[in-house]
């Protein structure tokens, strides 16, 4: 039973859990790909290549010349001007000049020494040949931080290409290079004093709350159960269907607790790489000591928790097993003090660890069963709250009309129900919508076929056949709608619904369902006297029923009272039963439809005129409802009825 508060973020970004409750955690150091020690020999690496490379270009286009040479070209009156710093000298020539090595192209600027020794009244010559000398440099020559610059250039560019290579290669690695940590999807945060998860979200399930109120209890006064030297359970495993409301039910004793709230799917523990699930499950039991009290739930718990020893010894068992047995040494290590609690939610508790299940592990266990028709409405209220209702809706009468459905399935058909009212341009939703609705859900959307006027009739005789003998056998389930509308994959459907819920069946009970199911296939032998297809799920419920009766419920003489076949209708050890038992099975099943199908067609021919006049009206209307259908086929309704489908 979904609600819509917003899904629990997860607080770090390589954590395959998500928190609820808990205090922000401090923002994770980021690291440097490949460490400090490889990005700083890589460093010096580049700067020794850069600087050996940039040394051949670094001398510019102005060479060294000798002294002499220099000399010669005063002499000659080729110099334009000069800059002198000591007995450094730069200049510029008039003409352009090679040099006598001849290795360069010409020059016209020249850096040279004069030698400290030389006495050549070099004033004197420059003078005479109207030398230039400037205050300024003929040369200028790049400033220290200007070549700084250009050697570190390079390698600040590389150093941004390692950086950018590392990640991605960190991130393509995923489970190798990283140790099997994937990221996982980014979380959608709770926003800032979003309202928690409580009871008052939660319906249908009022005997699975007063068994978790212990807990909120010793999570709210911890104190008075230390007094008396108990000792809360140190996990609670929440058994039961799909959609029955195992996650919200760990969530809402962690709102009514007002303790942090850590959840996650036992599957993000699993990875390729034996003993990352172990480490990360760790992990997640040191955080949740951080903030204890707290709540610990474990979704799906029987991908890691099923019984170990089975199947070969590969590389995802060894893992799944390592998650398992450091799951159980976590739990073990709790003290009653630490008031750290782990939930955990399966609808497949028959295949659990013993081990893991055992008194101080998992040693509470709460069934979640689909909910009655007091919790059916109450969720309905809950899932309506905020959809706009039409005066002539009763959701009394709509949680009469769905036994067995779940809470999921109930918000699944508001949902529906909303959107159809959408669709018709409606300001409320109508009591018309939820039955469409209801119908969409359970039988299928309707489909555009066209049939042939022969074939339509004849689906009108196999659905009147299927809804006669529901209104003419005692103690079967009211007929609530009859339909030749294609829906899914069937030509036309006959819908019963209880008026109260039943949790036992007779075999007389079961007796008339499966007359009723043969109804059809009769219906089509009486009139037309041939069989079709159209009574392919007719024949598998057929079949069901009767396996369930002969060899799992004890209601055959000759099978005896015993179970011949799992429930599940497979054995994980192949035959279940002697070949000689399933023998008798075998033949006991097909009495029983054999006898009910006889049944079916000695009914529909002493009440033949009822099935025609039924069949008409359903040609006429192409849809009865309750009233219509009785009144077609000239039945009293019942009062009451006991719960079944056909």
């Amino acid at each position: 039973m979904p609600s819509p508060t917003p899904v629990p973020p997860r607080d770090r970004a390589d954590s395959p859990w998500r928190s609820e409750g808990a205090p922000p955690a401090p923002a994770p150091k980021r690291r440097m790909p490949g460490g400090w020690r490889g990005l700083i020999l890589a460093a010096a690496i580049v700067f020794v290549l850069t600087n050996l490379v940039l040394s051949f270009f670094n001398e510019g286009d102005e060479p060294t010349i000798s002294y002499t040479e220099f000399s010669k070209q005063v002499a000659n009156g080729n110099v334009s001007k000069i800059y002198s710093k000591g007995d450094a000298i730069q200049g510029q020539l008039k003409e352009s000049r090679k040099l006598p090595d001849g290795d360069k192209d010409d020059y016209t600027k020249f850096v040279t020494q004069r030698p400290a020794f030389a006495d050549d009244d070099l004033w004197a010559n420059l003078t005479r040949q109207n030398v230039t000398v400037t205050a300024s440099p003929v040369v200028v020559q790049r400033s220290f931080l200007a070549n700084l610059l250009l050697s570190l250039a390079p390698m600040l560019l590389l150093v941004l290409l390692w950086v950018v290579v590392a990640r991605r290669m960190g991130a393509a690695a995923g489970g190798m290079g990283g140790l099997g940590r994937k990221a996982p999807p980014k979380p959608v945060e709770l926003q800032e004093g979003a309202p928690r998860t409580t009871f008052e979200d939660v319906a249908g399930i009022d005997e699975v709350e007063g068994e978790l109120n212990d807990v909120v209890d010793f999570l709210k006064n911890p104190q008075q159960y230390r007094r008396m030297g108990a000792r809360m359970p140190r996990g609670v495993l929440l058994s039961g269907p799909p959609g029955t409301g195992k996650t919200l039910l760990a969530r809402a004793v962690a709102g009514e607790a007002g303790v942090p709230f850590f959840s996650a799917s036992a599957s993000e523990f699993i990875e390729m790489i034996v003993g990352v699930g172990a480490s990360r499950v760790r992990e997640l039991f040191t955080e949740a000591r951080k903030v204890a009290p707290a709540i610990i739930f474990i979704d799906e718990i029987d991908t890691i928790g099923r019984a170990r020893g089975a199947g070969a010894g590969m590389g995802g068992h060894d893992e799944r097993e390592q998650t398992l047995n450091q799951i159980l040494t976590e739990m073990d290590g709790f003290t009653g003090s630490e008031g750290v609690i782990v939930l955990a939610a399966t609808n497949r508790a028959d295949v659990l660890d013993p081990a893991l299940t055992r008194p101080g592990r998992f040693d509470r266990t709460v069934v979640v069963s689909p909910p009655d028709r007091t919790g059916r409405e109450a969720i309905l209220r809950i899932h309506t709250r905020e959809i706009p209702l039409a005066g002539d809706v009763d959701l009394a009468q709509v949680a009469r009309t769905t036994p067995g459905m779940t809470g999921a399935e109930l918000a699944n058909l508001a949902n529906e129900a909303a959107l159809l009212a959408v669709r018709r341009g409606q300001p409320a939703v109508t009591a018309a919508d939820l039955s469409d609705a209801l119908e969409k859900v359970q039988l299928g959307a309707e489909r555009s076929l066209v049939m042939p006027e022969e074939e339509r009739r004849r689906t009108a005789y196999h659905e009147s056949g299927h809804a006669l003998l529901g209104m003419l056998q005692p103690g079967t389930d009211p007929v609530r709608k009859i339909t030749i509308v294609p829906r899914g994959r069937a030509l036309g459907v006959t819908l019963s619904a209880p008026d109260a819920d039943r949790y036992a069946y007779t075999e007389p009970y079961l007796r008339a369902r499966i007359v009723g199911a043969l109804g059809g296939m009769a219906a089509e032998q009486v009139v037309y006297d041939v069989v079709t297809t159209g009574s392919e799920s007719d024949l598998e419920q057929v079949t069901g029923l009767a396996r369930g009766m002969v060899a799992r419920w004890g209601m055959s003489e000759r099978v005896g009272r015993l179970t011949a076949v799992p429930s599940d209708g497979q054995s994980p050890y192949g035959l279940s039963a002697a070949p000689a038992t399933l023998d008798t099975v075998d033949r006991e099943m097909r009495r029983v439809v054999d006898e009910c199908y006889e049944e079916a067609c000695r009914l529909l021919r002493e009440h033949r005129p009822q099935l025609d006049d039924l069949a008409e009206a359903l040609l006429a209307a192409e849809t009865l409802d309750e009233a219509a259908a009785y009144a077609a086929a000239g039945i009293h309704r019942p009062a009451k009825g006991h719960p079944a489908q056909d």
